[in-house]
């Protein structure tokens, strides 16, 4: 096994430098040289065109034109591999086309362009938002520290400096995590709470733990405590819960919709349910049912004598 890895990585690191000496891969992986070249008779063997030529330019390389052929990649292989190449040319990863290119020419297949990504939302001047995006790839890629100003849930704005780390796409809404200097803890960042973002000449180390990135991120700071609801719907909303969610959270019954989970409680919460006027009822808990019944109130005041 431990042989089989190293021929797998001594494949990438001629696919990546081209060529190599002997030496230079018995020092790279830290084996003798009469190991090295027992490792390329395997590899030879296994039908990969790789070589070994002597001389003052001599060494160890794949012959011309030949360096990815049928026996090291399966047509399905070959095809996952573009495709995963082109998901990340769609969200626009660096030199990525020309990675692209280059592999498609030499596997000979023909790939479907089959998809696209725009980060702008429905409505919004779709290029500031991709310099967003922009801005945040390079500042990740880069180690380099941002600053912005950020809006929270009220309208409050403050003067962050973060290190990005990673974009998130969470809930229907993208999100920044980083590291917050000035809390000195990582957070969640809402993209569209982000303003007057610039990018320093400042750059930061990442610490280790910074890479092993986790399904369960912080919870923004804004979100609010989280409550456990059962709400009833009428069926001619059904399409409004499935976009927005879960599946496994509905139950369809002969006449209603029942939702059974768990959000956090701040005023999206009470937007999204008033939003469907009488066609919700929230069984539990009664206390969201009295500050619904208040904002409706406040509301239909607000409009009296009109």
């Amino acid at each position: 096994m431990l042989q089989e890895s190293r021929l797998f990585r001594i494949l990438y690191y001629l696919l990546d430098k081209g060529h190599a000496t002997a030496p230079e891969l018995a020092k790279k992986f830290e084996v003798s040289v009469r190991t090295i070249y027992r490792d390329v008779d395997a590899i030879s063997s296994a039908g990969i065109p790789i070589y070994v030529t002597t001389g003052r330019n001599g060494g160890i390389r794949f012959l011309d034109d030949h360096i990815l052929n049928k026996s090291f990649f399966s047509d399905s292989e070959k095809l996952e591999i573009l495709s995963s190449l082109q998901s990340l040319s769609a969200v626009q990863y660096p030199e990525v086309d020309t990675v692209l290119s280059k592999l498609g020419a030499i596997f000979q297949i023909g790939l479907t362009d089959w998809i696209d990504v725009d980060f702008s939302r429905w409505g919004s001047v779709a290029e500031s938002e991709n310099r967003l995006f922009r801005l945040l790839k390079q500042a990740i890629f880069e180690n380099r520290e941002i600053t912005f100003d950020y809006y929270n849930s009220t309208g409050d704005s403050s003067k962050r400096n973060v290190y990005p780390y990673k974009l998130v796409f969470k809930d229907k809404a993208w999100y920044l995590y980083a590291f917050c200097v000035s809390r000195s803890e990582n957070r969640l960042f809402r993209l569209s709470r982000i303003k007057k973002l610039i990018l320093t000449e400042v750059h930061f180390e990442r610490k280790t733990d910074t890479y092993q990135y986790h399904s369960v991120f912080p919870v923004p700071e804004e979100i609010g405590d989280l409550i456990d609801l059962e709400l009833e719907f009428t069926l001619d909303v059904g399409y409004r819960l499935f976009d927005t969610l879960d599946d496994a959270t509905i139950t369809k019954h002969e006449n209603k919709y029942t939702v059974k989970l768990t959000l956090p409680e701040n005023n999206w919460l009470y937007d999204f349910l008033m939003s469907f006027g009488d066609r919700v009822t929230i069984i539990q808990p009664k206390s969201i049912r009295q500050t619904l019944k208040a904002k409706h109130e406040a509301a239909r005041n607000h409009h009296t004598g009109e």
